[in-house]
């Protein structure tokens, strides 16, 4: 998987490639300095043998990067946390075998990875991005070798600190008393 072919294949969030191959800076560009050094590649044949890495670490490993940066509230949209929720709950099932909110196109040298965000209420949501976008490459190309083409993030909602009060009260798990 090229990085054209990236672009190609990805035609639907094409922006962030197409910002990438004009040279911008913006937030959603692979600083130069990415695209020109390649990190050491796992996934390359040696005379040893080879390595592959399946797309559900990427998944993994892209999901828990997301989760540590303050003002991630939870991944995913409000369907697929009540899908993985219940997932976790069927006895024998492997529960988060499909991270909640984590998308990944994983090729031979590169990986594309969308991720579907609640944030916390009052956090700068364009900060909050670039620092989860640089954390997920970080992790993704640190533990695997992959260059990571394009962090896709869409923020589907925003978490309020009433809402946490308001559930604890009708769960019935808030003491009435002091």
């Amino acid at each position: 998987m090229t990085q054209s072919g990236s672009s190609s294949t990805r035609s639907g969030k094409s922006e962030s490639t197409q910002s990438e191959q004009t040279g911008s800076t913006d937030a959603t560009s692979i600083p130069e300095s990415r695209s020109g050094g390649s990190p050491a590649r796992l996934a390359d044949d040696t005379s040893e043998g080879r390595t592959s890495i399946s797309s559900s670490v990427v998944q993994k490993i892209s999901g828990i990067a997301a989760r540590e940066i303050s003002g991630v509230y939870s991944m995913g949209g409000g369907v697929s946390r009540a899908f993985g929720a219940l997932r976790e709950r069927i006895p024998g099932s492997s529960g988060s075998s499909n991270v909640s909110g984590v998308q990944v196109e994983v090729g031979e040298r590169q990986a594309a990875i969308d991720l579907d965000i609640v944030v916390e209420y009052g956090a700068a949501i364009v900060d909050l991005a670039r620092a989860v976008r640089r954390n997920v490459i970080h992790s993704v190309e640190r533990m695997c070798g992959l260059e990571v083409t394009e962090v896709n993030i869409s923020v589907n909602d925003i978490h309020l600190p009433s809402e946490d009060e308001e559930e604890t009260q009708q769960n019935g798990t808030g003491s009435r008393v002091q």
